[in-house]
């Protein structure tokens, strides 16, 4: 009897586990599955692309040149909407982190000041500081897990003319998680979801203003078990009034979900984080 009870305990918490990855998943792919058919659909349009069009795109694995010089809204719908590389939905799943040729991004720490929404601000003027604001604003709202604060955090840090809060894709992933737990607007006290930047790219930028950026980070959650996976975010931002804020326009393209530090993750564009802090507080009021 004994040793049957200790069976059934193993394979619940086997079960517990595997349910909460495929959640995890699930958050990932119905997220980009929403944004890779409103992304796509805009850039055909965009593009002028018919049904005959049979070329295979190009693939963005990050942006070097950073033209001080803006070319204005066709050139970013053109950065934003590139595609970025098509990866497995295995390849979020914790790996060992094998490619020694990954470069290094230092972000800035930002000054630790809540900005609007309580989402942490005070980056620099830089495209770096764009990666280290979007990273505090998917922090705010992927560990609250709460639709509440994912509306309230896209309202203060969206500028018009984007999507509708309801279609933000963090808030698809906090939708899709909740719906599959059951857990109806916002996370169960039980459980925990917690994030880690662990790599970034600069996609592309048009000007001092604006960049299309991505981060990539590790997300551990508890549900009765715990699982990991990364999970990838990229965002057009736009510097006005002094701080980052979501850009108006259609989505980027998804990006690739890798487990940091992996072949893969070099292969993608991925740079390892690495925190800046010394940031020149000079730059953070918007000078160069």
């Amino acid at each position: 009897m004994r040793r049957a009870a200790t069976k059934k305990a193993e394979a619940t918490n086997e079960w517990s586990r595997r349910r909460l990855l495929g959640i995890l998943v699930l958050a990932v792919v119905v997220a980009a599955l929403l944004l890779g058919g409103l992304v796509y659909g805009s850039y055909l349009a965009l593009a002028g692309i018919g049904d005959e069009a049979n070329a295979a795109p190009e693939v963005a694995t990050g942006e070097t040149d950073r033209s001080p010089v803006a070319q204005g809204a066709t050139h970013r719908d053109e950065i934003a909407a590139e595609p970025m590389l098509t990866v497995p939905e295995s390849a979020a799943f914790p790996a060992e982190t094998i490619s020694s040729k990954a470069p290094v991004i230092k972000i800035p720490a930002g000054t630790g000041v809540n900005g609007p929404a309580f989402v942490m601000t005070g980056f620099p003027h830089t495209p770096e500081g764009a990666i280290g604001q979007l990273a505090q604003i998917d922090l705010a709202v992927l560990q609250s897990m709460s639709l509440i604060t994912a509306t309230e955090v896209y309202n203060a840090w969206a500028l018009p003319g984007g999507v509708r809060a309801e279609e933000w894709w963090i808030t698809a992933s906090v939708r899709a998680f909740l719906t599959s737990t059951g857990m109806g607007e916002v996370k169960d006290p039980s459980s925990s979801v917690s994030l880690e930047p662990a790599a970034a790219l600069v996609k592309g930028t048009d000007g001092p203003d604006w960049a299309t950026v991505c981060v990539l980070m590790k997300v551990t959650a508890s549900y009765k078990q715990e699982g990991q996976i990364a999970f990838a975010h990229c965002e057009r931002m736009q510097w006005v009034g002094g701080r980052w804020m979501v850009a108006p326009g259609a989505p980027p393209a998804p990006a690739p979900a890798t487990w940091p530090g992996t072949q893969l993750a070099h292969e993608a564009g991925w740079s390892t984080w690495s925190t800046d802090d010394t940031t020149d507080p000079d730059h953070i009021d918007g000078d160069h």
